[in-house]
């Protein structure tokens, strides 16, 4: 197998500088497209954790917020 960086004294169609005159690949440039293996389903659903975390920060935030108002009603 060639190595992925070959010789450039070496590498047809490649022009002083490293460029690549038009229309002329280089050997050992990668040819892969797309995906290399079948993407998993993801899941269509929203995790119950997702929702007890949500439930609990809106549970804290109603409490500091009727804290919140409870110290300035106290005040006035």
């Amino acid at each position: 197998m060639a190595a992925m960086d070959p010789d450039p004294a070496r590498t047809p169609d490649l022009e002083p500088g490293g460029g690549v005159a038009p229309g002329a690949t280089p050997p050992e440039t990668a040819q892969t497209s797309g995906l290399s293996a079948p993407e998993p389903r993801t899941r269509h659903g929203f995790p119950g954790t997702g929702v007890a975390a949500m439930a609990v920060t809106i549970a804290l935030v109603v409490l500091f917020t009727v804290a919140a108002i409870a110290i300035i009603v106290t005040l006035i």
